[in-house]
């Protein structure tokens, strides 16, 4: 086994109003073509359940699947939005039908005059989850997580989370008539804290940085307060993760049902890189893509970059660091899925890289100038990295590379507020335009 140390925690089934467990009274949950969930680490198989630990290695439990023959005429067919790939993900048929957040196909742009700006000639896109309901990639596994909080009859939706994943869960529990608290860190942007308590959960902030925030959500969830709470990123975390394989369908089918060269991909816990892959997995062993090679990049934040650190050294495992970026929606300093990540970053040829807070806020305002799309730090790490990578031939400029911003910049406006404002303070005429030097 790679890791140690890790804490276990399995929830019970939802309890009776006498607090026993009464698994007469529920039909069995519909999860479509997921069979069972599997150590990640050991291969172990249980049944499908609200667990996400295994109890013979303490490895982290992630969905099997038996899928049947999937054609593209049949995903094209589906909704606009994540449910077309319902086939894919532990969900019932008729998803679709249920409220729900409904994320997905959200735009990806060929960055043609980001290209020119870097020297790429093979193309070069932008993934723009920012279009999502909640303006980041978060809705994709919290309406995946929603779905199985549902099937398990959990009354309150939950997590721990660096922004993004508040708003996401508290915004799809208002929608599906659940009730909701979520938890972040007490120094977190004020957008992100406003996103999160417009919707009318609990929103509780904890004194400490994500992996504090985390700790306690993982106290929580053993104790009787949280017996019917689904923590999206703990007890549904293997079913929340799978949400995140919608980014790998949805970008081969923009491309045409094909593979691109390169994918650079944001860092926090790790779990959208793993899945990614795990999604292009999917897609070529069913047919729907053709095999070719391609490489996986991760991106950090310098100021939180175990992972990067980790890669460079030649390490499999990672040291826990105390985040201290701009970045916070990556300021994991312990995550989840480092291993893994690493793994992937090796096999495919990739790498993982960081970028300083002065890189990130000029990749975002080089996104902005060259593309029109505002992204949020995550973002600019992403763009940084990218630069950085194709600067010192890492990736090819003849390659075709596809860079996912997961969140809007309107999130994180303090980044680059201090350095981006009016052009000028003028009167109302025309004398005073000309003596500012804008005509």
């Amino acid at each position: 086994m790679r890791r140690k140390g890790l804490v276990l925690a399995v929830s019970a089934a939802p309890r009776t109003s006498s607090g026993t467990s009464d698994p007469t009274t529920a039909s069995a949950p519909d999860f479509g073509n997921a069979v069972a969930l599997v150590c990640r680490e050991c291969g172990t198989r249980v049944p499908l359940g609200p667990s996400f630990a295994c109890l013979e290695c303490f490895g982290p439990l992630e969905i099997a699947y038996e899928f049947p023959e999937i054609t593209r005429e049949q995903i094209e067919a589906g909704p606009a939005n994540i449910w077309r790939y319902a086939p894919l993900l532990p969900v019932p048929a008729d998803v679709a039908s249920r409220p729900n957040l409904e994320p997905g196909l959200t735009k990806l742009v060929r960055a043609e005059n980001l290209a020119r700006e870097l020297g790429v000639t093979g193309g070069l896109y932008v993934k723009d989850d920012s279009g999502n309901p909640t303006h980041s990639f978060k809705d994709r596994p919290v309406s995946q997580a929603l779905e199985a909080a549902r099937a398990f009859g959990f009354d309150t939706l939950s997590c721990s989370s660096t922004g993004n994943l508040a708003g996401a869960v508290a915004a799809a529990a208002a929608r599906a008539g659940l009730k909701s608290c979520v938890f972040i860190p007490s120094d977190l942007e004020q957008a992100k804290q406003v996103v999160a308590a417009a919707y009318g959960g609990h929103l509780v902030a904890i004194k400490g940085n994500y992996d504090d925030v985390n700790r306690f959500c993982t106290e929580l969830i053993g104790d009787e307060i949280g017996e019917n709470w689904g923590f999206v990123n703990v007890n549904l975390r293997p079913y929340y993760a799978e949400g995140s394989k919608t980014l790998a369908y949805e970008i081969c089918e923009q491309l045409g049902w094909r593979l691109p060269d390169n994918l650079v991909i944001p860092i926090a816990s790790g779990s959208q890189l793993t899945k990614i892959d795990k999604g292009l997995q999917d897609l070529i062993k069913l047919g729907l893509v053709e095999e070719k090679p391609y490489k996986i990049f991760g991106a950090q934040a310098k100021g939180c970059s175990p992972v990067s650190t980790a890669y460079k050294a030649g390490h499999d495992v990672i040291r826990p660091v105390r985040p201290d970026t701009i970045v916070k929606s990556l300021a994991i300093g312990n995550p989840a899925d480092a291993p893994y990540v690493l793994d992937i970053a090796r096999r495919t040829g990739g790498a993982v890289e960081d970028a300083t807070d002065d890189e990130v806020r000029d990749a975002m305002r080089l996104l902005a100038r060259t593309e029109g799309i505002f992204a949020e730090t995550a973002g600019g790490t992403t763009l940084g990295v990218t630069r950085k990578l194709i600067a010192d031939g890492r990736i090819d400029p003849a390659e075709e590379t596809v860079v996912l911003n997961t969140g809007d910049g309107l999130k994180t406006l303090d980044a680059i507020a201090d350095t981006t404002g009016a052009t000028a303070v003028i009167d109302p005429t025309l004398d005073s335009f000309r003596e500012a030097g804008l005509a």
